[in-house]
Parts: C-alpha cells; sequence; structure tokens
C-alpha cells in the first residue's frame, strides 16, 4: 500500500486538530505559537535525517511511500516532523489544563539525572554506534541545559506529558517498524527493542519533544509578560 505512510501520518494530526475547538482548552488558540519550534526542531531534526539515510541508519521501504521526495526523503518521513509534534503538543497543553497536579520538582530533578545518567551509559558503551550516539548525545545536552541551566519549570509536565505521549508513541512506530515502513540498520543502533521499536526511539522521541515543547513554552511565556492572550 504506497499510501500507508501517508495514512498514518493522517491519522496521526486528525483527532488533534479536530480536538483543537475544544471549547475547554482551545487550543486553535495557541497553533501560532507552535509553529517557530515546529520550524527551528523540523529543519534541525530533517538535517539530521537526511544525513542518517545518507550514512544507512535507516531506509524507507518504497512498497510503502508515495514516491515524492524532499532532500532524499520520502515527504511522509518531512510531514511526520509536523504531526507528531502537533499532536504531542496537543497532549501537552490538554494535560496542562485537565491535570492539575504536578511532578514534584524533587522527583523532576532525580528523573533528569537518571535520564543524563542512560544517556551518559549510552555514550560510553555505544560510541561506535552513529544513531545510539548521536541520539544520547543531543538529549544529554538538552536535558542538562534546561534542568540545570535555563531551570525549566515546565520540566515536570513535560515528564507527564512524554508518558503520555508513549501511548500513540507505540502505536504509531509499532505499525513503522513492524511491517516495516522504516528500516533500521543494526549495525549503527544497540540492536535492543521494546517490540520491533528500537530503543533509541525512545530518546529521539524525548528530544524531539523537548525542543518543540521548550519552544512553545518560551513564546507562550512571552505572550504572557506581553499580556497577550495564550
Amino acid at each position: 500500500m504506497r499510501y500507508a505512510y501517508l495514512l498514518i501520518n493522517i491519522l496521526t494530526v486528525f483527532f488533534p486538530v479536530v480536538l483543537s475547538f475544544d471549547k475547554k482548552v482551545y487550543f486553535y488558540k495557541n497553533w501560532r505559537l507552535i509553529w517557530p519550534g515546529m520550524a527551528i526542531t523540523g529543519l534541525f531534526f530533517l538535517f539530521w535525517d537526511v544525513l542518517f539515510a545518507m550514512k544507512g541508519v535507516w531506509s524507507f521501504n518504497p512498497q510503502y511511500i508515495m514516491g515524492i521526495t524532499i532532500l532524499g526523503l520520502p515527504l511522509e518521513e518531512v510531514l511526520f516532523f509536523l504531526t507528531v509534534p502537533f499532536a504531542c503538543i496537543f497532549i501537552h497543553a490538554c494535560l496542562n489544563y485537565y491535570i492539575k497536579w504536578q511532578v514534584r520538582a524533587w522527583v523532576t530533578g532525580i528523573v533528569s539525572a537518571l535520564i543524563a545518567i542512560l544517556c551518559i551509559l549510552g555514550l560510553i558503551f555505544c560510541y561506535d554506534k552513529l544513531y545510539t550516539a548521536i541520539t544520547c548525545g543531543l538529549l544529554l545536552s538538552l536535558i542538562l541545559i534546561l534542568q540545570y541551566v535555563v531551570k525549566a519549570t515546565w520540566l515536570n509536565r513535560f515528564y507527564i506529558t512524554y508518558l503520555v505521549a508513549l501511548i500513540p508513541f507505540y502505536i504509531v512506530n509499532g505499525v513503522l517498524t513492524s511491517i516495516p515502513i522504516v528500516i533500521y540498520n543494526n549495525t549503527e543502533n544497540m540492536g535492543r527493542r521494546v517490540g520491533t521499536i528500537p530503543v533509541e526511539d525512545h530518546f529521539y522521541l524525548m528530544a524531539l519533544l523537548l525542543m518543540n515543547i521548550g519552544i512553545f513554552e518560551y513564546f507562550k511565556g512571552k505572550n504572557k509578560t506581553n499580556g497577550q492572550p495564550a
């Protein structure tokens, strides 16, 4: 089915778009705050994706893509960096509205430290695995900057968002890797999987969301400071 990957993108973003007009969350009013983060993060990850495709870290099954390419990547892969962040920021906004409970600051600090340690271990033991090393290095940098330099107050909410986002992540990525639509070169990763999903994908998702939600929160805070409605 040549439209399989495109269909996955459409289904990923369909309900978040429709539910954006919910009269309680009013997520559509925040759309303008999403685009800067999606543009900056999307360009960064697209550059990364192009290089990894060239290096053979992963490839795409031609049976399930339309054949339209941008910079050598399937159009569907480019759309992935729009649909997935949009859906996850929507989850973040909904959780912020409906769930008032927050992870305590000291717990957030422990979680950040544990993630940093896992990234360091990944770098030490898999420094020669391109996907593992780059993903762990990026996530480690983001965690250290946001937790210990910027001291982002939204991190406690982010970890809740991440846990909830794992549900659609396992569905979407499970389909992409089980058919498979995206084919991974196991010589460039640890070779460990959760079902059919490489362990590194969990770190990749966290880094992708940290950048998108971080920029979203920045512009959201800036709007509040300027007295504009978020």
